[in-house]
């Protein structure tokens, strides 16, 4: 069982910064993707941003540019970089590490984020 906490979250005026944080339990090495995802309000839980060892570094479109993804192997951790915040990233951000064989999906347990406007 691997698991992953958040950390970094807050409230943040428009245009401001956040980085995450996730600790992950287990080699992230190892894990054929891991990355972003947050979940708005009454919304679906949306992809922000991965690393896969397929399809290398993806954004959401309405992240590239202020969001950066980044890992550090030997301390199994994961961050993700928010700069020019607007009200609309707002959300429940949450770490995801995926492992194959096995097919065996991890998630954290979220971090807020709130941008005022």
């Amino acid at each position: 069982q691997v698991q992953l906490v958040e950390s970094g979250g807050g409230l943040v005026q428009a245009g401001g910064s956040l980085r995450l944080s996730c600790a992950v339990s287990g080699s992230i090495n190892s894990a054929n993707s891991v990355g972003w995802y947050r979940q708005a309000p009454g919304k679906q839980r949306d992809m922000v941003a991965t690393f896969t060892t397929v399809g290398g570094t993806k954004y959401a479109d309405s992240v590239k540019g202020r969001f950066t993804i980044s890992r550090d192997n030997a301390k199994n951790m994961i961050y993700l970089q928010m700069n020019k915040l607007k009200s609309e990233d707002t959300a429940v951000y949450y770490c995801n590490a995926h492992y194959e064989p096995g097919d065996c999906e991890y998630w954290g347990q979220g971090t807020q984020v709130t941008v005022s406007s």
